[in-house]
């Protein structure tokens, strides 16, 4: 979320009322970003996209084949670039774009851990998302301890969300030709004096290759993206888990604790039911 204007900003779903755009017609609906309003004036229509599977829950398009799922799926394959086998670490895995990461890894066959904040979220990735292991890292006193515990040969890939204490611990235990897939780092955001990584030297040693990303990149991406996610979704191969707050006034209280770690899945705020 972002301002916009003086509106708050994220994506949302809706349906289209009225149009003065070709490729849009009233009753469309779509997917992109809006404003957190109840009626919002999108000035910028080449930014939509039309859900193409409206056979699926709607709310999906807001995080498993809407911006998080595009955002885990480009950071998985593009930057990852996965093998058969590898050893997969993903931090703030019951998230929209952790849980989703997770899944692809199994689908790749991958041996998968992912690191949460409560134990209900950690039995969440091992029972409904079929994580190999996951760790509530609050519980945690040596990061590294954990990591090791887990992944005894070493991390081959790393989806980072987090970074500080996390990304500090992580990069000594990457095996050689390593990628960390940077998505995010939640726990720098409202820091007045942001954390280092130290042992970033382990870039060098183990010729680690780290990249950042932005999911915007692979927006033309998205229809491949789209068909290949609705098919494991029907085919029962990838479980969602969605925390909803009702009514536009909760949407402030919903934001705030995205940095707590209230949430529990993809965080979504509905304003209106059909």
């Amino acid at each position: 979320m972002f301002l916009l204007s003086n509106v708050l900003a994220t994506f949302s779903v809706g349906r289209v009322v009225a149009s003065g755009h070709p490729n849009f017609k009233s009753g469309d609906l779509v997917w992109g970003m809006s404003g957190c309003e109840e009626y919002t004036l999108i000035t910028d229509p080449e930014s939509l996209f039309k859900i193409n599977h409206p056979e699926l829950p709607l709310s999906y398009y807001t995080g498993v084949l809407g911006m998080p799922g595009l955002t885990a799926y480009a950071g998985f394959f593009d930057v990852s670039k996965p093998k058969k086998g590898d050893y997969v670490f993903v931090s703030s895995a019951s998230g929209a774009v952790g849980q989703l990461v997770g899944q692809l890894a199994k689908i790749t066959d991958c041996y998968v851990v992912g690191s949460a904040g409560s134990d209900e979220k950690v039995n969440l990735l091992k029972t409904k998302f079929g994580f190999d292991d996951a760790f509530n890292y609050k519980k945690e006193e040596d990061l590294n301890a954990a990591l090791k515990r887990c992944f005894p040969r070493g991390i081959d890939i790393y989806f980072e969300n987090v970074g500080g204490a996390m990304l500090a611990a992580v990069l000594p235990n990457m095996r050689m030709n390593g990628r960390i897939a940077v998505c995010g780092m939640i726990s720098q955001y409202n820091l007045e004096q942001p954390n280092g990584a130290p042992n970033l030297f382990c870039l060098v040693a183990k010729r680690i290759r780290m990249e950042g990303f932005m999911v915007l990149d692979y927006f033309g991406t998205y229809n491949k993206f789209e068909e290949e996610i609705a098919g494991y979704l029907k085919e029962g191969k990838i479980t969602v888990v969605e925390d909803v707050a009702e009514g536009i006034e909760n949407v402030s209280a919903a934001l705030i604790g995205l940095f707590s770690g209230r949430n529990i899945g993809k965080q979504l705020v509905t304003i209106a039911r059909e």
